[in-house]
């Protein structure tokens, strides 16, 4: 053999060693195991959005194209993480989504990749000045005072109390609440996420009264001097067995539950996108920093893609670390 069929061989071997390397993915994505893309589920608040921007953002750097599907919340864990329409889900929380899971982790067609870090807790909030003229709170049975209820009241729901809940997409089972705990309140739900906290501190600024649903982890608890009415705690046979808790004729009779807040992924990610799998399993944020954040987002005015950006600059190599 010539000296030039040897350089030849050696040379097309090297670059056979090459494009092999490139498609492994230890390669970190440099040429994605697949070019279709990634769909993260965006919702109606402001966090879970952030957080598929964050996650979008570090799998575009790893060569990924990723889309940003608008989904409905519960529905996503059957529907849309199983027929294709979504591969990632950031925020399912133990407090309204818990048999929306259960009955997405009977599919077998979604994986659950763990906890998103911060821990979720979702009540009725009252403003701490509302004490002054229902001072029985934060105990539920304050509520059941016709005075108290109507010291909640607007000029719809009077002499009944008020309570705004979220978009009717987050369910939380407030109406059945109210009618178990035979509370003297009509349920009001907010067009968007965004309407409730734009009521909230219209009223706050008034020092009118108001009733909503808060969660955290969100900015609110921190801009806003307040606390959760205490209802009964909840147990699962609350939800389940009309026979427990204070009204043994109905279900729903206690609080919303509490607990962790899952990722979601469809089942075939971790085949097609090894690499991008390996990354939104490892993907978590600190409390903290994420109230901060949508906070800026919320209050002053940033957008999700700007904020995502700085947090995706400074952990660099945090989800470089995450991609190996």
């Amino acid at each position: 053999m010539s000296l030039r069929s040897v350089i030849s061989n050696l040379t097309m071997g090297a670059f056979a060693l090459a494009a092999a390397s490139a498609l492994t993915p230890s390669a970190q994505a440099a040429a994605p195991e697949s070019n279709d893309p990634i769909k993260i589920a965006l919702f109606d608040w402001t966090s879970v959005n952030l957080n598929a921007k964050i996650l979008g953002g570090i799998l575009e750097k790893l060569g990924y194209t990723v889309e940003y599907p608008t989904a409905d919340y519960l529905s996503s864990l059957t529907t849309g993480l199983t027929n294709g329409d979504l591969d990632v889900g950031l925020e399912f929380w133990d407090t309204t989504a818990g048999e929306a899971m259960k009955a997405s982790d009977a599919t077998g067609q979604t994986e659950r990749l763990g906890k998103l870090g911060p821990k979720a807790k979702e009540e009725w909030w009252f403003p701490e000045y509302m004490k002054e003229k229902c001072p029985g709170l934060p105990n539920w049975e304050a509520l059941k005072d016709p005075k108290c209820a109507e010291a909640f009241s607007t000029a719809e729901t009077a002499p009944k109390g008020r309570y705004l809940g979220g978009p009717v997409t987050w369910e939380g089972f407030d109406d059945e609440r109210v009618e178990a705990l035979k509370l003297p309140f009509t349920v009001i739900h907010a067009g968007t996420d965004a309407a409730m906290f734009a009521e909230l501190d219209s009223a706050y600024q008034r020092k009118a009264p108001i009733m909503l649903w808060i969660y955290s982890p969100h900015w609110a608890p921190a801009k806003y001097k307040g606390e959760w009415v205490e209802f009964p705690e909840y147990t699962p046979e609350c939800y389940n067995d009309p026979k427990w808790g204070v009204n043994p004729d109905a279900k729903y009779d206690c609080g919303k539950p509490h607990g962790e807040i899952w990722k979601y992924s469809w089942s075939g990610m971790k085949d097609k996108w090894p690499v991008a799998y390996k990354v939104a399993k490892a993907y978590t944020i600190d409390t903290d920093e994420l109230n901060k954040m949508s906070g800026e987002i919320d209050l002053g005015g940033k957008t999700p893609e700007d904020v995502a950006a700085a947090w995706i600059a400074a952990h660099e190599k945090d989800w470089k670390a995450w991609a190996q």
